[in-house]
C-alpha cells in the first residue's frame, strides 16, 4: 500500500508540472506582484567568483565576454586581491527589456535602439565594491548586425522619478578606466569595447528617422494600480511603444493627468510603425492592452487593460522578439 500512495504522489508531482509547463516553453509560476513578475520572468543573476589579484576572463550564458584585469575592483579605494563574487545580468532581447522591467530611453528622452545590455555587480564578503573601477574592463557583447553602435551607462533615478534611462559614460575623476570611445564597430560578431565603471552597461544607437517628432498622450483606462517605477520596485503598470522591425522598447511612464501618461515632449518620430502596450500586475491578476498604430502629429492613444492570463501576457511580450 506505501509504495502505491508513493506511485500516486509521484505521478501527482508528474502531473502539477507538466501544467506548470507549457509546449512554448512558458513556465506558469503565477507572480503575483509587477516587482515579482519582473524578477521571475525577467533575465536571471549570473554569479561568478573570480580572483582580485589575477586576470579573469568569463563567458555570460547569453554569450557577452567580459575580461576584468588584476586589480580593477576596488573596495574603499583599495584594489581587492582577494575572492570577489560578480553579478552579472544580459539584457539581449526586447522580450527581456519588458520582462526585466527597464527600458531602451536616452535620458533626453528620445527612443534608442537596442543592441543588448548588461548590469555587473562586484561585492567581496558581501560587501559592494565600488563602482569606479581602478583599471578599465573588456565587455564583448554579442552583435546582431554590422556597423557601429554607441556605448552608454544607465542612470536608475531620472529626475524625481524611480525610473531607468542611458546617458553617456561618467568619467571617474582620476581618469581611470574611462571609456573614450563614445562608439565602437561591430567585428568578430560582437560589440567590444571598454568601460571604467561597474552597473548597467549599454549598446545601443539612436533610434534613426528623418521625421518629424512629436509628442504622444496615452489614457489607461481599467488601470488596476500605479504607474511601476525601474523594474517594478514599486508600482503595477508598465507602458511602452516598440517599434516595428526596430529593437526599440521606449518606456512611457511622465504622468500626464490621473491614468494618463505621455511621452517626452517632442521625441516620438511620426510616421513610425509600432504598438503601444501596457500590461500590469496586481494582488495575483494580470491585466494587459495594445494598439498597433502608426504615430501621427498630437498622438492621443486609449489604452484599455482586460484581465487576462499571466501566460497570455507572457507570450504577448515574447512576440516582440519578432515584431
Amino acid at each position: 500500500m506505501k509504495k502505491l500512495n508513493l506511485t500516486y504522489a509521484i505521478v501527482a508531482i508528474i502531473i502539477l508540472f507538466s501544467a506548470a509547463c507549457k509546449k512554448d516553453g512558458t513556465i506558469i509560476t503565477k507572480a503575483k506582484s509587477a516587482k515579482e513578475f519582473a524578477a521571475t520572468y525577467g533575465p536571471g543573476i549570473q554569479s561568478i567568483k573570480i580572483n582580485g589579484s589575477t586576470s579573469n576572463t568569463f563567458t555570460l550564458k547569453g554569450g557577452t565576454k567580459i575580461i576584468i584585469p588584476a586589480g580593477a575592483i576596488k573596495l574603499g579605494g583599495v584594489p581587492v586581491t582577494g575572492e570577489i563574487n560578480i553579478d552579472a545580468m544580459e539584457v539581449l532581447k526586447r522580450s527581456d527589456v519588458l520582462f526585466s522591467g527597464t527600458n531602451t530611453n536616452h535620458i533626453s528622452g528620445a527612443p534608442l535602439a537596442s543592441d543588448g545590455f548588461i548590469y555587473l555587480n562586484a561585492s567581496v564578503n558581501g560587501t559592494k565594491a565600488d563602482k569606479a573601477l581602478n583599471a578599465a574592463i573588456k565587455i564583448s557583447i554579442p552583435a546582431n548586425r554590422t556597423g557601429f553602435t554607441q556605448i552608454w551607462e544607465g542612470v536608475e533615478k531620472v529626475g524625481a522619478a524611480d525610473q531607468m534611462a542611458w546617458q553617456a559614460p561618467v568619467g571617474n575623476p582620476n581618469g581611470a578606466g574611462v571609456q573614450i570611445k563614445g562608439e565602437v564597430d561591430a567585428a568578430a560578431g560582437s560589440f567590444t569595447f571598454d568601460m571604467g565603471n561597474l552597473g548597467w552597461i549599454n549598446c545601443d544607437v539612436f533610434y534613426s528617422y528623418a521625421n518629424p517628432k512629436t509628442t504622444t498622450r496615452i489614457t489607461l483606462v481599467n488601470n488596476p494600480g500605479t504607474l511601476a517605477s525601474f523594474r517594478a520596485f514599486s508600482g503595477e503598470t508598465f507602458v511602452f511603444f516598440c517599434a516595428k522591425g526596430s529593437n526599440v522598447a521606449a518606456q512611457i511612464y511622465t504622468l500626464d493627468g490621473p491614468n494618463k501618461v505621455k511621452s517626452y515632449d517632442n521625441m516620438m518620430p511620426i510616421g513610425v510603425e509600432g504598438k503601444y502596450l501596457s500590461f500590469s500586475i496586481k494582488d495575483g491578476k494580470y491585466y494587459y492592452a495594445e494598439l498597433e498604430t502608426t504615430i501621427v502629429a498630437d498622438q492621443q492613444v486609449t489604452l484599455t487593460l482586460v484581465e487576462t492570463t499571466e501566460a497570455q501576457v507572457q507570450a504577448a511580450i515574447n512576440s516582440l522578439n519578432n515584431y
